[in-house]
């Protein structure tokens, strides 16, 4: 049996915190099933945006939304972001809303995407 981790990074893990603790709690527990759900290939619950060969899977929790890609370890949870927060994205992009295939297509989602791993190596 291969054991799958849930990797935060610095920014999705500095989302998380900024939370109370308990919709902290809940949005762990909801996403606690998903790694088993993606090594069944069940993965119609979850939106996909694609971008040079990258895959990143959307995952709603609640008025959440976690970004996040498989990886040899397990997954890597990019960005937490609320609903309104992606409505305001979204309508400052000129995007019709929740169209995962809009957000795949803009180039202003994915530097919110990789924002974090931008600001490390500036670090």
């Amino acid at each position: 049996m291969h054991i799958f981790q849930i990797i935060f990074n610095p920014t999705s893990a500095a989302e998380l915190a900024r939370m109370p603790r308990e919709l902290q709690l809940q949005i762990l527990g909801e996403f606690r099933g998903v790694p088993t759900e993606l090594m069944s290939h069940d993965t119609d619950r979850f939106g996909k945006l694609r971008r040079g060969g990258k895959v990143l899977h959307r995952y709603r929790i609640g008025d959440f939304r976690v970004y996040f890609e498989r990886h040899e370890l397990g997954l890597v949870v990019h960005r937490i972001l609320h609903k309104n927060t992606l409505k305001d994205f979204q309508f400052r992009s000129n995007l019709p809303l929740a169209e995962d295939e809009a957000l795949q297509d803009n180039p202003r989602f994915w530097e919110l995407i990789e924002e974090a791993s931008r600001s490390r190596t500036r670090s």
